[in-house]
């Protein structure tokens, strides 16, 4: 069993920026892909942004050009930063790979 720890959601203004990360207790990032999803309130939980095993990224288009995922070599801990966030951005964030799930952190962005 592989647990999944999301860090790094706050308050921010619109324009700001925070570095999500998530942290796993093995090395699973690095043989697998994972994913942040989030949800905002009343909403399905979305796909924002994946990240393969070989290091190919996706983004979804709401916020391409302003989120970037990566990973640590050791394949532990993968980060969002999040740049010029909006208020459409607010939700609680989860990362995911294979069948695990985090518990989310939460982003609030106000305008």
């Amino acid at each position: 069993q592989v647990q999944l720890e999301e860090s790094g959601g706050g308050w921010v203004q619109a324009g700001g920026s925070l570095k999500l990360a998530c942290s796993a207790s093995d090395s699973i990032f690095r043989r697998n892909s994972m994913g942040w999803y989030r949800q905002a309130p009343g909403k399905q939980r979305e796909l924002v942004a994946s990240l393969t095993s070989e290091g190919r990224k996706n983004y979804a288009d709401s916020v391409k050009g302003r989120f970037t995922i990566a990973k640590t070599a050791n394949g532990y801990t993968v980060f969002l930063q999040m740049n010029s966030l909006k208020p459409e951005d607010t939700g609680v964030y989860y990362c995911h790979t294979r069948e695990f799930w985090g518990q989310g952190t939460q982003v609030a962005v106000s305008s």
